[in-house]
């Protein structure tokens, strides 16, 4: 009997233990209690940092803002609208990257969580299910428009625009998840002759000039026929983009690039070029325009005759057909990050270079056109940007205070260049100083001109952060952050500040904006070239009309940006790819719907 209790306690306990086993499991794998309120939360991106605010209401996510001070890098702003109602939707950041921009929706799903583990979520729950696309799927396997045109950058969407507003039915196929491409991404200067801004200031401007400065800073390799086309057009696009496309300029800044004689690019607010293609887009949709995004051209379809009377694409792994009944616009960009398609062309500029370019700029128009016959022209044509980041490749706009009067000093202390001479001929000179890099300096009679550090702080504070720039409030302490010989460093700049009041350089005939180095506090950067534009592609007329090898057009194919050749020569002038795409795109756009 005894025996029988004994076994029965036993039986007991064993009962009451695993219950409490079983319930601290279950405590364990239960869901945090997560608070109700709003929470804001960050994280690093390539352009600073990436802010987000989380509003939690009955334990789910409510609501999500970016609240970035910036246009965090490659990443616009219709990308990040489809990660955050994504969140929201399905209340978890266990979500799909954007295409095109990875780095950057890393990060602003990194600012979520961050918010998020601030009202007391854990990692199971904010990674909870599967994780979520955010490709767009197409339902159809074939579809019939008037016009298509591939890429969905300043180019296209101008030919898409343009195309539209003649009442045909427009597709816009873009590769990647976000419209906007290197224009998105780029400052977005824009070179216009004899523009209202120009006036403003009295700057006398002429489309000749601009057509003398565009073929000699190409070598006068360029076609002067499609540069005086540029020219000639280039102040009716500018007032198309403010008037009708309603994208804003600053009003009280020209610029003036390397290469041009007089200040003459607009720059649009925010100095990005993601404000010209956001409004662009708003206009191809507001006439009816189509985009496709995750759609991926590989093959342009030819009739019987030699039409171009299609694209066939990719979304989502399966074949798509897009019928075009007038014909194709090819606005895919250039081939800057494509490494294999550099080397082809020009082995000095391989995988030796990072680039500027997003990854989708990878050539495929190029390839696509010669595909049905193209002529392709001055595809060695590579041109590299002398001031981008030595740790990401990325161009730097805080750089831009090269343009207001900042100098180029080696690490031995020496100027060695005109400041702002053409970017081939800065870049080569940089790639010959000692460790193929250079400092870029500068002080507040120059910063007061475009407040860079101002307009462009997320980018100064993430370059601060990488210690590739450096505040200093004296030169001598600038010097010796990079140990660089301060008192070489503090005479060389007292050399060209001796320069200053007759504006001439007699040490390397410097051209532009001549102000002294000498009030504090001051700002070095360092900087190292790295590929920006490839000036070759496809051979193209005044149309916009694509030509086969004997010079004849091929019926039916368009092209407009930086995936045509023959307008930049040797080296593009900066400013001038702007004008390029939104002159071309509309060329393009008006011809293939006729």
């Amino acid at each position: 009997m005894r025996k029988k209790r004994k076994i029965i306690y036993f039986f007991a306990i064993l009962s009451i233990i695993l219950v409490l086993v079983g319930c601290g499991k279950n405590n364990s794998d239960s869901k945090a209690v997560i608070k109700d309120g709003t929470y804001l939360g960050e994280s690093k991106g390539n352009g600073g940092t990436i802010t987000a605010e989380v509003v939690i209401k009955d334990g789910k996510i409510a609501d999500i803002k970016n609240t970035s001070d910036h246009e965090t890098e490659g990443l616009g702003d219709e990308a990040v609208e489809r990660i955050m109602t994504a969140m929201i939707d399905n209340n978890t950041i266990n979500v799909d990257v954007v295409s095109g921009a990875t780095t950057s929706s890393e990060g602003f799903i990194a600012a979520v969580k961050s918010a998020l583990e601030k009202a007391g979520a854990k990692e199971t729950d904010l990674m909870a299910g599967d994780k979520i696309p955010l490709t767009q799927v197409l339902d159809k396997t074939e579809y019939n428009f008037d016009v298509v045109v591939i890429g969905a950058g300043g180019a296209g969407l101008s030919s898409a625009v343009e195309a539209a507003s003649t009442g045909v039915k427009v597709a816009v196929l873009e590769k990647t998840s976000a419209v906007g491409g290197n224009t998105a991404v780029s400052g977005g200067a824009f070179n216009v002759p004899g523009s209202d801004l120009q006036k403003k200031k009295g700057i006398d401007d002429s489309v000749d000039q601009f057509v003398k400065d565009a073929l000699e800073g190409g070598d006068n390799l360029a076609n002067p026929e499609l540069v005086k086309i540029v020219g000639e057009h280039a102040l009716e696009a500018y007032e198309w983009m403010r008037d009708d496309i309603k994208a804003e300029f600053i009003q009280d800044r020209v610029q003036q690039f390397g290469g041009h004689k007089v200040p003459r690019s607009v720059i649009p607010v925010g100095n990005t070029g993601s404000e010209l293609t956001n409004k662009l887009k708003v206009a191809a949709e507001a006439k009816g325009a189509e985009v496709f995004l995750d759609t991926e051209a590989t093959d342009l379809i030819q009739d019987k005759s030699g039409n171009i009377v299609g694209v066939t694409a990719k979304n989502n792994g399966k074949s798509i057909t897009f019928n075009a009944s007038k014909g194709v616009v090819i606005a895919s960009g250039g081939f800057a990050s494509n490494v294999d398609m550099r080397t082809k062309y020009n082995a000095d500029y391989g995988k030796q270079y990072m680039t500027t370019a997003v990854p989708a700029s990878t050539g495929d128009g190029i390839i696509m056109g010669e595909e049905v016959g193209a002529d392709l022209v001055d595809m060695e044509q590579i041109q590299v940007y002398p001031t981008a980041s030595p740790k990401t490749g990325i161009i730097s706009y805080v750089a831009n205070s090269r343009f207001d009067g900042g100098l180029l000093i080696n690490q031995e202390a020496n100027r060695f260049i005109n400041e702002v001479g053409r970017r081939d001929v800065i870049s080569k000179a940089i790639l010959d100083q000692p460790g193929g890099y250079a400092y870029l300096v500068w002080g507040q009679e120059i910063e007061s001109v475009g407040h860079m550090t101002d307009v462009h702080q997320a980018e100064f504070d993430k370059m601060k952060k990488d210690d590739v720039i450096f505040e200093a409030k004296t030169l001598e302490e600038a010097a010796k952050h990079y140990d660089i010989d301060p008192q070489k460093f503090v005479a060389s700049i007292a050399r060209f500040n001796g320069f200053v009041s007759t504006e001439t350089d007699p040490d390397f005939q410097k051209l532009g904006a001549f102000v002294k180095v000498e009030q504090g506090p001051f700002y070095i950067q360092k900087v190292i070239p790295s590929t920006h534009h490839t000036m070759g592609g496809l051979r193209i007329n005044k149309e916009a009309e694509v030509l086969d090898l004997q010079g004849k057009k091929i019926p039916g194919l368009y092209a407009a940006g930086e995936v045509t050749g023959g307008i930049h020569g040797t080296n593009r002038l900066g400013g001038n790819a702007i004008t390029d795409i939104i002159v071309f795109g509309r060329i393009a756009g008006g011809n293939v719907s006729k």
